[in-house]
């Protein structure tokens, strides 16, 4: 992480780099759903008791909330947090359409547009910080589904930090939701700190 980013609110460190964090993680999401193979659906993943199918789910009803609360779509047809294990059609179609549609709505979002409304619990928060939250969801959830099914992290250094960044201070009290579990405490030394400290911070282990 840069020594901006840590010295600079986190909408500043945010604000010029917002869209590509968004496009980045989308893209990461789509190319990791698409690698899923046809008999690793039901494969278990570090989302507690959560298969892959059902992160995808939960992943595809998490964009389409942010997007019906940006005005495009009706959201999900679904409770993300409830979701049944079964997709009508196909993991990458669902996917695809969940991204697309929120790509969508994100770019009727002017640069200077100063807050948006969200589909969390603390609702408005300034455009930056509320984008790269959305693709931070989009991000953690292509990386578990890359560790359920062997695939290589889509979390870079760079990105990593720009996530984390926006995480701060804002995960608190989703994890008093139980929407993240505990945070789990990381090694400095590794090749890839900073991904690794954002993956303890949102309750995951790197090393899984």
């Amino acid at each position: 992480m840069s020594e901006n980013q840590q010295t600079a609110t986190p909408a500043a460190a945010l604000a010029p780099v917002w869209r590509t964090v968004l496009a980045d993680s989308h893209l990461a999401l789509v190319s990791v759903v698409a690698g899923v193979r046809a008999d690793q659906f039901d494969l278990a993943t570090p989302c507690s008791e959560w298969s892959v199918t059902k992160v995808v789910q939960h992943a595809a009803g998490d964009q389409l909330a942010y997007a019906k609360v940006l005005g495009i779509g009706d959201g999900p047809a679904y409770n993300p947090f409830d979701p049944s294990g079964s997709i009508d059609g196909t993991a990458t179609a669902l996917v695809a359409d969940a991204v697309e549609q929120t790509a969508a709505a994100w770019a009727t979002v002017s640069d200077d547009t100063e807050s948006v409304p969200t589909p969390l619990p603390f609702g408005e928060l300034p455009t930056p910080v509320a984008a790269v939250l959305c693709a931070l969801d989009a991000a953690v959830h292509a990386w578990d589904i890359a560790v359920a099914t062997g695939q290589p992290s889509p979390l870079t250094e760079e990105l990593s930090g720009h996530l984390l960044t926006a995480a701060r201070g804002l995960i608190e009290p989703l994890r008093d939701y139980g929407v993240y579990a505990a945070i789990i405490e990381t090694d400095s030394a590794t090749a890839t700190p900073v991904t690794d400290e954002l993956l303890g911070y949102l309750g995951r282990d790197p090393r899984a």
